[in-house]
This record gives C-alpha cells, structure tokens and sequence, in this order.
C-alpha cells in the first residue's frame, strides 16, 4: 500500500465526514492507493456514531475507539501500529491541516528520501497567544535538538513508513517525534510550507498546560536522546564533580586547621564553620547521585529492548 494517512479525532463529529471525502478525492485524483485511520481518542460527543458512518460508506478507512481520552501521543502510535503504508502521513481532525497537501508530502518521502516532512504553518490563522508561544517554543526546540524546523508542532507531518515502525510514541511526546526520530538513525528531516486553515468546526483544544507540559517533555526527550542508553554519563559525572567540590571545601577547613595548629594559634573548630556542614551535604548528594548511575546502568542492562531497532536490514540470514 502506498500511503496510510493517521488521523486522531477528540470531539470532532461535525468535520470528520468532509475530512474523510476530501481525502478520498485527494489521493484518488492522484491515484495513491491509501488507506484512512481514524483513531477515535475518547470523544465525549457523537464522533464514534460519525467513524462507524464513515467506514460503512469507506472501505478504506478503518475506525479505533480507545475507552476514555489518552492524549494524541496514544492516538498516533495505535494509528502507526495499524498502518500498512509504504509512506504514513498523520494530520488533525478539525480540517485546519489540508489533505490537498498529501501528493506532495508523499513525493517529497518517495522520489526525495526524507525519512521525516513536517508541515511548517508559515501564515497561521491561531490566537495571538498561541503564535507568540508557538515560536518561543519552536525556537527553544530548534536550540536543544539541533533539528532545524520552523514548526514541531504541526500535526501534518509525513513519514517514511520503517520510521513510526522503529519508534514508540507516549506521554505527550508526539511534539517530539522528528528528535526521536534522528535519535533511532533517521536524520534525513525536512519541512515543506503548508496551508493552515481556520478552524471551521469546534473549538480549539490548546491550553497553557500543553505549552508547559511541551517544555517538560522536551527536556525529558533530551535526557533520554542523549544519555538513555548510558545514564552513568550523566549520574556519574555530576555526582563525581559534585564529592570532589565537597572534598575540597571539607579539606580546605581541615588543612587550615592544621595551619592555625603548627603557628600555634587558637584554632576553631570544623564543625564550628557552616562550611563544612554544606561540604558534608555536596559530598552526599554527590555520592547518591553516583550510586543513582550505578542503578540505572544495571536496570538499562537488563532492558529486553536495550539494543532494539539497531539493525536496519540482514542479508542471508
């Protein structure tokens, strides 16, 4: 199959039937056999009864319910654990990404060999509030992944099908999937202007706790990308660093001791001085820290999936 196309749905009865004859039009104008995945994130209104319509008139379009709302990041990776295509292209619901963008994504993952295009909504039709912290935070982004985007956000991202194969998507980390991408040995990233709609239907789901959450995945995202696979890199070095500040400032007070005792001066005591309570502290944390490696190195070596997705293809084997 040429193309599946993952769309997650919260709450979006009224603009799923035109997304879905939209995109039937698309791809069959283009003839790009295709498939529609219609992941149904634990709609409150009457988006499940519209999905069963849908599929009943689409034998290309498969429809999955989750019980209660799990977030999108659970959406897109049920929707690329059920896709077929050569090339999976994921894009919202509420009709603001669109599918006349489809033929060319596709073009640019087949004949151009992008492993990664993501959208990048250059004129947006969003709230004042949501453009100003959209592009702090694609800047910050773009600083810690190294990962040169105008738009990680945009949900009109397509992919080279091996690549939302070898990576698993959960928490909020669907912001994320280009830097977890390159992290799995998929570099080749682009990024193509698209068209932004203003919402037609519903309202927006934004909301200040996404750009704070976005902040705190992304930070995670970078620890895991940089040190997951040797915690002890990070741990160790910072818990070493910090025992040896520790011990210096611990021997500095008793060697000036010492110094006051050969002059035969009146010397204070150690414990006298709140230094030697904060060389104390550093010199613990420090030790923890070391130890916190040491753990985290025995649970990674235990992982069953420690070494998984390094191998990109076997011959004779």
């Amino acid at each position: 199959m040429d193309l599946s196309v993952v769309v997650p749905a919260y709450n979006e009865a009224e603009s799923l039937p035109e997304l879905a004859e939209w995109i039937d039009k698309v791809c069959t104008s283009s003839s790009i056999d295709y498939e529609l995945i219609i992941v149904d994130d634990g709609s409150t209104d009457d988006t499940w009864d519209v999905m069963k319509l849908i599929t009943s008139m689409h034998s290309r379009v498969k429809a999955i319910r989750f019980r209660r709302n799990y977030g999108k990041a659970a959406a897109l990776q049920t929707g690329f654990e059920a896709s077929a295509g050569d090339v999976v292209i994921t894009m919202d619901a509420d009709l603001q990404d669109s599918p006349d963008e489809i033929p060319g994504l596709v073009k640019m993952i087949r004949e151009d060999g992008y492993h990664i295009v993501s959208g990048w909504k250059k004129k947006r039709y969003d709230p004042f509030i949501k453009r100003t912290t959209s592009k702090l935070y694609n800047y910050t982004a773009r600083k810690f992944s190294g990962i040169k985007l105008h738009d990680f956000n945009c949900g009109l991202k397509a992919y080279n099908g091996e690549v939302v194969r070898s990576i698993e998507v959960y928490g909020e980390m669907h912001r994320y999937i280009p830097m977890l991408a390159k992290e799995a040995g998929f570099k080749k990233i682009g990024e193509k202007v698209v068209q932004h709609r203003a919402r037609k239907y519903g309202v927006t789901k934004y909301g200040f706790d996404r750009f704070l959450k976005g902040y705190l995945d992304m930070l995670t995202i970078s620890f895991i990308t940089r040190f997951g696979k040797s915690p002890m890199h990070f741990f160790g070095t910072l818990g070493t660093l910090m025992f040896l500040t520790g011990f210096v400032m611990a021997a500095y007070l008793g060697i000036r001791k010492l110094v006051f005792v050969h002059h035969g001066l009146r010397a204070p005591l150690v414990t006298d001085s709140p230094y030697f309570y904060i060389a104390l502290a550093v010199m613990i944390i420090g030790s923890f820290l070391f130890l916190t490696g040491f753990v985290a190195e025995l649970v990674n070596r235990r992982s069953p999936d420690r070494n998984e997705y390094l191998i990109r293809e076997r011959l004779n084997s």
